[in-house]
């Protein structure tokens, strides 16, 4: 707490500043003041005017239009860039569906000439294999003939066979010729 004592020398505090500063509060607000700070306001601002316009803003505007030169040259060597690689997998296409059907052609006549190849291997066979055929079936009639002719003569030694062991006694040859004719003949 303040004593009265206390209090007594801060108002006389109070009243030397105010007597310093005249009236009181900031001398930035008095109009006696306002000329000197009116001209340094405007000799600053034309410093600072003449900085801007003549040094500042060419050093931007140079770094602005040189970025913007480099933005827009990166666009352009991009562009192109981005063009030769289209040309370029057209080409990679356009060669791709060549070898594409090339090697279809190509398979094409190695199926063709292997077919060929086959059939004429199977016709060569079947050639073969009828000639073999016709032997076998000349063999056979050859066999057949030989054996037919045989039949008659085994079937008489039969017939005398089965005869003698009937009746017991050999039956003539010219009796088995005439049953066998007769047989023959009913067949």
């Amino acid at each position: 707490m303040a004593t009265p004592e206390g209090h007594g020398a801060d108002t006389a505090h109070t009243a030397t500043t105010e007597a310093e500063h005249g009236s009181g509060g900031l001398p930035q607000f008095q109009f006696e003041h306002w000329g000197g700070q009116i001209a340094w306001l405007l000799i600053l601002f034309v410093i600072l005017y003449v900085l801007i316009a003549r040094v500042f803003t060419p050093r931007m505007r140079a770094v602005i239009d040189q970025r913007a030169s480099t933005i827009s040259g990166a666009l352009e060597t991009a562009r192109q860039v981005q063009a030769e690689a289209a040309d370029q997998a057209r080409a990679a296409a356009a060669e791709v569906a060549d070898a594409r059907a090339q090697s279809q052609r190509v398979a094409a006549e190695a199926r063709a000439k292997a077919a060929a190849q086959s059939a004429e291997r199977a016709a060569v066979e079947e050639a073969k294999v009828a000639e073999q055929v016709a032997q076998a079936e000349t063999r056979i009639a050859a066999m057949r003939d030989a054996a037919m002719s045989n039949v008659g003569a085994i079937a008489g030694e039969t017939a005398a066979a089965i005869v003698e062991k009937l009746t017991g006694k050999a039956a003539s040859a010219a009796d088995i010729k005439a049953a066998l004719a007769a047989r023959g003949g009913a067949a």
